[in-house]
């Protein structure tokens, strides 16, 4: 039997995802470009956040239509 996915996410794993660093990560959810929820002293990121993330950025060079 295969495990469910994960519904959360460490930083870590958010931002290995993203392939980006662990202290970009941070500051992503700092400037709040990164949505993030606290449990305890435990920070966590939805899966479905990052997916919505992602596709907010804009490949390099594209204009705004």
């Amino acid at each position: 039997m295969t495990p469910a996915p994960k519904v959360l996410l460490t930083v870590e794993e958010a931002a290995e995802r993203l392939g980006i660093g662990r202290t970009t990560a941070f500051a992503l959810i700092r400037t709040g470009a990164l949505r993030s929820v606290r449990i305890g002293r435990l920070r966590r990121i939805r899966t479905t956040d990052l997916d919505s993330y992602a596709a907010s950025l804009t490949p390099a060079g594209a204009t705004a239509a």
